[in-house]
């Protein structure tokens, strides 16, 4: 189908969040090294981001597996700070009031240059929505604070399952009260466009070469399943203008 077609055919616009619309790693680091000035540390923020980051996967594949019961995404995140905290030696430099304002550091990430921008171009043709890991306060404070300009806020934990699972996507196109076919999920990552599309959506690749820091090689291969590939979301506007 041509990008005219999907212009015509999709009515709203689901977005993965961390890395795709919001600086993670970037905001994690600077909240970081000015808690290493108010507090005396040397810490390295860069690497504490990307291993927080790191934790991430195999804290969700635990509740996916029934290790855990259903946990929000803010509670595994506080999880893996709580042990970087001590393998960074810095549990004891800390009290619990600043141990939960440095888990929160998600609820404040930062969006990319492009972000609001582009968002508030696709919002005057579409419904935006994300579709995200993050917990719903999590999203709706991230959007408060970054000016993301959705018109829903929609979270993996509506579905009480974690993406890739299928009945994310599916929650997703029910709550809409939309065909699967009339969404397009956006994403820098390619297993979430992956899982989308077997489940029936259409797909746009933004690329986020920076997501892992300036020193990363990102996979920016395109997977012949997405339906669009954009460098950004003014990109990603102008392609379904």
């Amino acid at each position: 189908m041509t990008t005219t077609g999907i212009a015509h055919e999709i009515k709203a616009l689901t977005f993965d969040v961390f890395g795709t619309v919001v600086d993670w790693r970037g905001s994690v680091i600077r909240e970081g090294e000015r808690l290493n000035q108010a507090k005396g540390l040397t810490i390295d923020w860069a690497r504490f981001a990307d291993e927080w980051r790191a934790g991430y996967a195999p804290a969700m594949n635990r509740v996916r597996q029934g290790e855990l019961p259903w946990t929000k995404l803010d509670d595994l995140h506080r999880m893996t700070l709580d042990r970087l905290l001590v393998a960074f030696d810095i549990a004891e430099q800390l009290d619990d009031a600043e141990k939960a304002h440095l888990n929160r550091v998600w609820h404040r990430l930062t969006p990319w240059p492009d972000s609001v921008d582009g968002l508030t171009q696709l919002k005057q043709r579409y419904i935006l929505a994300t579709l995200s890991n993050g917990n719903i306060s999590l999203l709706v404070n991230m959007a408060r604070h970054a000016g993301l300009p959705w018109d829903c806020v929609l979270s993996s934990e509506l579905a009480g399952h974690y993406k890739r699972d299928p009945e994310v996507y599916h929650m997703a196109a029910h709550l809409l009260d939309l065909k699967p076919s009339q969404i397009l999920m956006v994403a820098a990552h390619q297993d979430d466009l992956q899982a989308a599309h077997r489940e029936g959506m259409r797909t746009a690749f933004v690329k986020r070469p920076l997501e892992f820091g300036p020193d990363s090689t990102p996979d920016l291969s395109v997977d012949p399943c997405f339906d669009l590939v954009a460098e950004d979301f003014i990109d990603l506007a102008r392609q379904l203008s």
